[in-house]
């Protein structure tokens, strides 16, 4: 019982999941887990792309206010 995921795991788990939905099903199936995955990049970037224009926004918002010395 030493690796988790040995190859005979893993060979026993794809024969499962042949049996249990079919060939038919499973590419119907990973097409649906690539577009999840997908939609999950791109709001990932969308989230990255705003927190990183709020950073630039209050960068150059600081550097507009500061006054220099006379």
């Amino acid at each position: 019982m030493g690796d988790i995921f040995s190859g005979q795991h893993i060979l026993l788990i794809l024969i499962l999941v042949l049996v249990f939905f079919g060939g038919k099903k499973i590419p119907e199936l990973m097409r649906g887990l690539g577009k999840g995955i997908r939609e999950f990049k791109d709001a990932k970037d969308n989230i990255k792309r705003e927190i990183d224009g709020q950073i630039n926004e209050d960068g150059s918002a600081s550097k507009n206010n500061t006054t220099t010395p006379q």
